[in-house]
C-alpha cells in the first residue's frame, strides 16, 4: 500500500503566482486564423471580418467578449462587441476601412451587473427575498459608477440611491432591470480580471481588385487585320481596346511582351523547328534585343507600350503584365550570368523539362545556385521595373515551380513601395502548393474550376474555396479558358458550352476571365489534347470579330450583371440548393449585406433539354412558406412569381442553357394589396 505525499506550497511559491491565474474565463480557438496565426487572412477594404471564439467561465455567471483590433495606423484599439451563439462559441465582426495591415484578438470577462441583474429575476420571479440581493446591486452599481462619466455616472447613482431605498422591493427590482441602466452598465464594465487571447492574428488588406474583377486575355500580336502582314505591335492593338472596354472587362491581360528567343524557336503548333518567319512562343524571353525589361520590336518601343498603357487606362482598362521567370537561350543573362542556370555533367545548361513534355526554348533559374542573392536582386529589379512604369497587376507563370520562400521574400518588397499591386498567380498544381503561394501573398489563383464541369464535382470545388480556412487567404480566379487549355468540354459541347461557362465563372467567383477566341466559341483542338489547333502561342492568329454566332453581347451583358449586383463581386454569401436533377446546378449568392439575391440555375448538359424541381432556401432568404416573390431573369428579361419553395424549371441549351434571377421580395404596401408592378 502507497502513500501519497503533496508537495507543500510555499509563501514564496505562492508569490511567484502570476495574477492572470486567477482570471476565471477562457477564451481559445479564435478564427479565422490561417496555420495558427503564422499567415494572415486576406481582406479588402469595405469587407468585414468575422471573429469567432470559444469563450467559457466556470459556473453559472454570465460573461462578456469584444473583438479588439487596430490598423496599422490606429493610435489605439478598437473594439466591436461579441454575441454568444451555441455551445460556449461566440462571433463578433469588424469592418476594413483602410489599406493597411490589420490586427484583432479577442478579451472577454465575468459581467458582474448581468450575472446579479439574471440572478435577482429569477428569485423574484420564484417569489423569494431580495433584499440582500438589491443591496449586492447597489454595490455594483456604485463600482461601475466610479469608472462611468457625465449622465451614465449620474444615472447609475440615482439608481444606486433607490436600490437602498426602504421601499417595495418589487418596484426596486423593476427599476434595477431597466434597459437603459443595463446599457449604461454595458459601457462601463468591471475588467479588471479580464481575459485576453494569448496572441494577434493579422489581416492583409488589399484594394478591390485583388478580390473581384473580370479578366481579357490577348495577345498584342495578333490584333492586325492583315493575316499576311507582320506580326502586330502596340499601335494596332490599341484598336482593340474599345470593344475590350464595350464588353465591360476590369483587366486586360497580356502574355509576355518581351524580345523572343531565337535558338530552339518553336514552330506552329509546338513544332521544333522553325521557319524564318515564325514568331515563336511569347515565353521564351530574351534575345539580342534585351531580356526582361525590353520590349519585342515587333510590338514597339518602351514609349510605344506606354501609350498602349494609357489608352487601355482611358478605355478603363487596368493592364497586367505577365512575369515568367526563364530564358531563352539567347537572353543576355545566359552570356552574363551563366551561374544562375543549372548545367548538365558536360557543361551546357539545361533546358526546361515537365517529363515527357520539353521545352528546349526556355533555360530555367537555379534558384539555389552560388549567387542566388544576385539572381533574386535581378528578378525583383525586373517586377520594379515594370511597376515603377505604372504597373499595377502581374499574372505570374508557374510561379510554383519557384521557391515558395523567394516569392514571400519578393511580394512584399514590391508593396513596400507600391502598395497596391496585385499578383496572380497561374500555378495549376497539387492544392497545398497553391494554397501555400497565397499565404505567402499571391492575391488571387487559377484554379481546377477548368476541368470542373459535373454538378458534385463543382459543388464540392466551389464549397472547398468559399467555405472554411481556404476562404480566408486564397481568392480564386476562374478562368475559362486558357491559351494553354481548350477542355473537352468546350471542344465537344457547341456554343452551348460556352455560354454556360461563361455563366458559371462570372457568377461562382469574384474574379473571372476568359482568354480571347472564347467570344467566339473557338474549339478546335489538336486531337486527343487541350491544345488549341494552331495555337496563338506559337503563331499569329487573326479573328474575325464580327462572326455568327459570337458572344461578345453576352460576355458585355454577363459584365453588366456582376456590376450591378453586390452578391456576386465576392466569394462568399454562396450557397448550393437542391434540383432533383443530376444535370442541373442550382446556388444562390447574397450580398453582405443581404440585400441583394442572386438565383442561378444551369444545364450542364450543353446536348440536350433539362428539367427539374428546383428547391428555394425559404428560410436562409427570409422568406414565408406562402409568400410570394418575384423573380427577374436577367438575361432573358422574363418576371416570374413563384410561392413556396418547390419550383419548376426547364432549360433548353440551344435556346440558353441557364436562367440568373434577382429576387425581389414584397415591399409592405405590395404585401398589403396582394401584387407585384
Amino acid at each position: 500500500m502507497s502513500r501519497t505525499t503533496e508537495r507543500s506550497t510555499t509563501a514564496t511559491d505562492l508569490a511567484a503566482l502570476p495574477d492572470a491565474l486567477a482570471r476565471r474565463v477562457w477564451v481559445a480557438d479564435v478564427r479565422p486564423c490561417v496555420d495558427g496565426g503564422r499567415h494572415p487572412i486576406k481582406r479588402t477594404v469595405g469587407e468585414a471580418v468575422e471573429v469567432s471564439a470559444d469563450v467559457l467561465a466556470d459556473g453559472h455567471d454570465l460573461l462578456a467578449a469584444v473583438v479588439r483590433y487596430r490598423g496599422a495606423s490606429d493610435d489605439d484599439w478598437r473594439e466591436s462587441p461579441m454575441r454568444h451563439q451555441v455551445n460556449d462559441r461566440w462571433r463578433g465582426s469588424f469592418a476594413i476601412e483602410r489599406m493597411e495591415p490589420y490586427v484583432y484578438t479577442v478579451e472577454a470577462w465575468i459581467d458582474r451587473f448581468a450575472s446579479w441583474r439574471d440572478g435577482l429575476g429569477k428569485k423574484a420571479a420564484a417569489g423569494q427575498d431580495v433584499t440582500a440581493d438589491l443591496l449586492e446591486g447597489a454595490a455594483i452599481l456604485r463600482d461601475l459608477a466610479g469608472r462611468a462619466e457625465g449622465t451614465d455616472r449620474d444615472l447609475l447613482l440615482r439608481c444606486v440611491g433607490e436600490l437602498e431605498a426602504d421601499d417595495d422591493p418589487s418596484g426596486r427590482v423593476e427599476r434595477a432591470q431597466s434597459a437603459a441602466i443595463s446599457e449604461i452598465a454595458r459601457r462601463w464594465p468591471d475588467r479588471s480580471r479580464a481575459t485576453r487571447w494569448d496572441g494577434e492574428l493579422c489581416v492583409e488588406v488589399n484594394r478591390r481588385r485583388a478580390l473581384c474583377g473580370a479578366w481579357y486575355e490577348m495577345f498584342p500580336r495578333s490584333a492586325g487585320e492583315d493575316p499576311a502582314q507582320e506580326p502586330a505591335g502596340f499601335a494596332e492593338a490599341r484598336t482593340r481596346l474599345p470593344e475590350i472596354a464595350r464588353m465591360g472587362f476590369d483587366v486586360l491581360y497580356l502574355p509576355p511582351i518581351h524580345p523572343i528567343g531565337r535558338r530552339h524557336r518553336k514552330g506552329p503548333n509546338n513544332a521544333l523547328e522553325a521557319g524564318p518567319d515564325d514568331p515563336g512562343s511569347p515565353w521564351a524571353i530574351g534575345s539580342a534585343e534585351g531580356g526582361h525589361t525590353a520590349v519585342h520590336p515587333g510590338l514597339g518601343t518602351l514609349d510605344d507600350f506606354d501609350a498602349f498603357h494609357e489608352a487601355a487606362r482611358s478605355a478603363g482598362l487596368e493592364l497586367a503584365l505577365d512575369i515568367a521567370f526563364q530564358c531563352a537561350p539567347d537572353h543576355p543573362w545566359v552570356g552574363e550570368h551563366p551561374q544562375w542556370f543549372r548545367h548538365r555533367p558536360d557543361g551546357s545548361i539545361k533546358y526546361a523539362e515537365n517529363p515527357p513534355k520539353k521545352y528546349q526554348d526556355i533555360y530555367p533559374l537555379d534558384f539555389e545556385c552560388a549567387d542566388w542573392r544576385g539572381l533574386w536582386g535581378a528578378l525583383l529589379d525586373v517586377v520594379r521595373f515594370w511597376a515603377d512604369r505604372g504597373v499595377r497587376i502581374f499574372r505570374v507563370d508557374n510561379p510554383h515551380t519557384k521557391p515558395i520562400r523567394f516569392w514571400g521574400w519578393l511580394i512584399p518588397e514590391i508593396r513596400a513601395t507600391y502598395p497596391e499591386t496585385v499578383f496572380l498567380s497561374e500555378a495549376f498544381t497539387r492544392p497545398k502548393m497553391m494554397y501555400a503561394l497565397a499565404k505567402v501573398g499571391f492575391d488571387q489563383s487559377y484554379t481546377y474550376f477548368t476541368w470542373r464541369n459535373t454538378k458534385r464535382d463543382l459543388i464540392d470545388y466551389v464549397t472547398e474555396l468559399t467555405r472554411g480556412e481556404p476562404a480566408e487567404f486564397f481568392r480564386p480566379n476562374f478562368f475559362a479558358n486558357t491559351p494553354d487549355i481548350l477542355p473537352e468540354y468546350l471542344q465537344f459541347g457547341g456554343r452551348p458550352a460556352f455560354q454556360v461557362r461563361l455563366v458559371l465563372a462570372a457568377t461562382l467567383a469574384a474574379s473571372y476571365g476568359i482568354y480571347s477566341g472564347f467570344e467566339l466559341c473557338e474549339s478546335e483542338a489538336l486531337p486527343g489534347t487541350e491544345e488549341y489547333r494552331d495555337s496563338e502561342k506559337f503563331q499569329v492568329r487573326p479573328r474575325d470579330w464580327q462572326a455568327p454566332g459570337n458572344l461578345r453581347d453576352l460576355v458585355r451583358r454577363m459584365n453588366e450583371i456582376r456590376r450591378d449586383n453586390p452578391a456576386l463581386q465576392r466569394n462568399g454569401g454562396l450557397a448550393f440548393h437542391e434540383v432533383d436533377n443530376e444535370q442541373m446546378l442550382f446556388y444562390s449568392k447574397r450580398s453582405a449585406d443581404g440585400a441583394n439575391v442572386i438565383l442561378v440555375v444551369a444545364n450542364l448538359d450543353p446536348h440536350n433539354v433539362h428539367h427539374g424541381w428546383v428547391e428555394v432556401p425559404l428560410a436562409e432568404l427570409e422568406l414565408g412558406e406562402r409568400e410570394t416573390y418575384q423573380l427577374h431573369d436577367l438575361i432573358g428579361g422574363g418576371r416570374y412569381l413563384w410561392t413556396g419553395s418547390r419550383n419548376y424549371v426547364r432549360l433548353d441549351p440551344q435556346s440558353f442553357p441557364a436562367h440568373i434571377f434577382r429576387l425581389r421580395r414584397k415591399t409592405r404596401t405590395e404585401r398589403d394589396f396582394d401584387y407585384f408592378m
